[in-house]
């Protein structure tokens, strides 16, 4: 389904492009009045046009129960009922899509994983191992405590952000900004952004995996989605070359593998469909693999499949453990 032999940096870039305007999306929705819920008003705004379910206007018996009804359904309940058969319709289709490609917080993951292995090694605080200090195509990574002076300020500085951009959406952008920039929130506007702020810099910092895996009801709801699909696309394995994963263990050093190290999720591509849950189809894996494979001359060993090719990979792969593929894979090339 996918060929990165000429070019294994094109899908992370096509995904990076794909996050950025979906966050742009995001942060500009209120602003350009193109969805927010105005607190003030009592009413959404979509489009620009005011999306009213007529509650008051039912409480002040001014239309009655059926037109009441017939706007509870066509303006709340259908377009609800639609937009989640779409987003469980792609979920079944290519899993958890949303989560790698448009998701503003799956972004926040990646970025503070990148900066925290450059600070400590490891993309968490709570990962036991450190990875190796060098990119699938053997550059090596800057690893230094000072910049924890990038990690910090980053997750405060996203986190304000999101406080702010999330009020935009339940009080009128113009007001927000326009208190914000004269330095003057009202009490309860600096209350939310204060705590949003805090709860969000902490989510970042210490349980942003976490929460991907356990926290999301999105991420949880697509995952059981994919599973249930046994065609939906997911990575595949070409077991039949595996004895090649040894030249990435021995590049990568000791029971270590490119396409685990840069799995935000921290999960192993190579194993079955029912041991990848929380994949969120990024793509890191099949990147870093082609780079792998690319240095070598060989086409890449993961690839995404779907329909009958996804199906056999629900089979678990004759790969145990980390330490063991090496071993494995060693005698298998001899």
């Amino acid at each position: 389904m996918l060929n990165l032999g000429e070019n294994p940096d094109r899908l992370q870039k096509q995904r990076l492009a794909a996050q950025l305007g979906f966050f742009l999306l995001f942060a500009l929705a209120p602003v350009l009045d193109i969805f927010r819920i105005d607190l003030v008003a009592g009413h959404a705004v979509i489009f620009g046009n005011d999306w009213r379910l007529g509650i008051d206007a039912f409480l002040a018996h001014r239309i009655g129960t059926g037109e009441m009804a017939a706007n509870l359904f066509l303006r709340l309940f259908l377009p609800l009922i639609a937009a989640a058969a779409a987003f469980l319709f792609i979920a079944w289709r290519w899993g958890r899509l949303y989560c790698g490609w448009l998701c503003p917080h799956f972004a926040v993951v990646e970025t503070i994983n990148d900066l925290m292995r450059r600070a400590i090694g490891k993309p968490s605080l709570w990962d036991r191992e450190t990875l190796p200090a060098r990119h699938p195509d053997g550059t090596p990574i800057s690893q230094n405590g000072a910049w924890w002076l990038a990690v910090l300020p980053t997750a405060v500085g996203v986190g304000f952000v999101w406080a702010v951009v999330l009020l935009s959406y339940l009080l009128p952008p113009a007001e927000v900004y326009g208190n914000l920039a004269t330095l003057s929130p009202t009490r309860n506007q600096a209350l939310f952004i204060t705590i949003a702020t805090a709860a969000f810099t902490a989510e970042f910092l210490f349980a942003r995996h976490l929460f991907c895996r356990f926290g999301c009801a999105v991420g949880v709801f697509q995952s059981l989605v994919w599973m249930a699909n046994r065609k939906a696309m997911v990575v595949g394995f070409e077991r039949s070359r595996a004895a090649h994963c040894a030249d990435c263990y021995a590049a990568d050093g000791p029971g270590h593998a490119v396409c685990e190290g840069v799995c935000p999720m921290r999960l192993r591509p190579r194993l079955a469909k029912h041991k990848m849950f929380t994949c969120t189809q990024c793509g890191q894996c099949l990147t870093a693999c082609a780079t792998v494979e690319g240095q070598r001359g060989r086409a890449p060993l993961l690839n995404w499949v779907a329909g009958e090719a996804a199906r056999q990979h629900e089979a678990p792969v004759s790969l145990t453990g980390r330490r063991d593929v090496a071993t494995k894979t060693t005698k298998g090339a001899s």
